[in-house]
């Protein structure tokens, strides 16, 4: 259970008190020791309402959840995807504000055996062969749409429904799936014109739903505080031009000490641009890269990705990263938005079989954010920072998250290599700037990969690398 991290330790306490009595009291029930089973069963329901009530009181994600009462706050225009992998099935449950349907996925042609074939290939290549796995992306996931049988399940969802929420369950948390080729061409998030984007649960999605955050004027953020990002610092400098007030910690000043001394609870956008990680073997370590934490450069690890294995991290540099057990004690009491350009970001522990939801999106969302954007995997330096970039563009004009990300990668993938060449120019100048702060022997190596990059034609970004991998968590 995750609900350790936020609970007060004497409710802890209470709530082990409590478990430990209504196990003994069913004990006697089972075992026909009671002296008033009547009696007893109303006071173990007492007990249950009680754990309940605390439970409530404390933890976001409550217990009295009703499934008919939560259609009811949806609009027509909305419907929901909701993935369950069991050890023999894969069931999908989908909801409108005016009905339900269950299917069954893996009657049909042994899908999940495919699906975990699928998987495990593409996690291998991903890990063994980054090259082979970027080239074949587009091909994999043509492959899982078939698999998932997407465009069936997309029959079933009413004709008025113009956005989609998803929410898949263990591994397929690690997938783009907003990204998925159909068959006429078209991919899932331009399917639907009011956006496709993601959710943990039912649950959580009911409780972000509650939070009114409507103004969107000042920015927090992590501007490349290990000082490799080139690009983030280009980002970060463009995208706080769009608020009225920026509170940006540079580079070596972005510490955790900072982060911890500057009040979060006030801000309405939280931007991080640095170096990510998720630690499988322990979620709550998973982290945010912060200054002041000594990095073990290996040439396997391109400065121009925004990846950092905390293996290359020594063990108690811990201490001055941003760590999934740190970010749950947070107070976004304001946040619209926590923006994490960074890699790896959006992984979850796809192990657990339950349907605890626990990653960095997780823990900004129980943190008060009603909406996150993360990645799925090891992103590019260049790309992320056009990309986002892009994004707070247009949420300068668009009020949905989701629909400003969806509108920006749309962008990225069929910017023609003219377009982008005018982008260059126009930015020149911020480039010029990055570039005379590296070592002279860096320089001409960061000029040769922008060259490269600005003479790929037609479209130099169009692969699904550059821009599938960021996906929007939340409303």
């Amino acid at each position: 259970m995750f609900w350790h991290y936020y609970f007060p330790r004497d409710v802890i306490q209470k709530l082990e008190q409590i478990r430990d009595d209504i196990a003994a009291g069913q004990n006697k029930i089972q075992t026909g020791k009671a002296e008033n089973t009547k009696e007893l069963s109303q006071y173990l329901q007492e007990l249950r309402q009680k754990r309940n009530e605390l439970q409530d009181k404390f933890l976001p994600v409550g217990y009295g959840f009703n499934l008919n009462k939560f259609q009811e706050t949806l609009d027509e225009r909305t419907a929901i995807i909701q993935w369950y992998i069991t050890d023999t099935n894969i069931e999908v449950f989908i909801i409108a504000c005016d009905n339900q349907q269950w299917v069954k996925v893996s009657n049909r042609s042994n899908s999940l055996y495919v699906l975990i074939d699928w998987f495990n290939n593409y996690m291998y290549a991903y890990i063994y062969s980054k090259a082979e796995w970027i080239n074949s992306l587009f091909s994999c996931l043509k492959n899982l749409t078939e698999i998932l049988q997407i465009e069936d399940i997309l029959k079933l969802i009413p004709e008025k429904c113009t956005r989609l929420i998803l929410i898949p369950h263990r591994y397929l948390h690690l997938l783009p799936l907003h990204a998925l080729p159909l068959s006429n061409g078209e991919l899932l998030y331009e399917r639907f014109p009011d956006g496709v984007s993601y959710a943990p649960s039912l649950q959580i999605l009911q409780q972000i739903q509650m939070r009114k955050r409507p103004d969107f004027q000042n920015l927090f953020a992590i501007q490349n505080p290990t000082g490799d990002l080139n690009y983030a610092d280009l980002e970060v400098q463009v995208i706080q031009s769009y608020f009225n007030t920026a509170n940006v910690l540079k580079k070596s000043a972005a510490t955790l000490t900072a982060v911890n001394n500057s009040d979060l609870t006030t801000y309405h956008c939280v931007h991080f641009g640095c170096h990510g990680d998720f630690n499988l073997a322990n979620p709550g370590k998973s982290a945010l890269i912060l200054a002041n934490t000594s990095i073990v450069d290996t040439p396997t690890k391109a400065h121009s990705e925004r990846y950092l294995n905390l293996r290359e991290v020594k063990t108690h540099d811990l201490e001055q990263c941003l760590t999934l057990d740190k970010i749950f004690s947070l107070k976004l009491e304001k946040c619209r938005l926590v923006t994490l350009s960074a890699c790896e970001t959006g992984l979850i522990d796809f192990t657990n079989t339950s349907d605890e939801y626990i990653g960095l999106p997780s823990g900004f969302l129980l943190a008060g954010s009603q909406a996150v954007v993360s990645s799925l995997w090891t992103v590019e330096d260049l790309s992320t920072s056009f990309l986002i970039m892009k994004f707070y563009e247009n949420l300068q004009t668009q009020t949905s998250i989701t629909l400003a990300l969806n509108q920006a990668q749309q962008w990225l993938r069929n910017l023609t290599t003219e377009e982008f060449e005018v982008l260059l120019i126009k930015y020149r100048p911020q480039i010029e700037e990055i570039f005379a702060q590296l070592p002279e022997a860096k320089r001409p190596v960061e000029r040769a990969i922008l060259r490269r990059t600005s003479k790929r034609k037609p479209h130099p970004f169009a692969a699904p690398f550059y821009w599938a991998g960021f996906i929007a968590t939340g409303i």
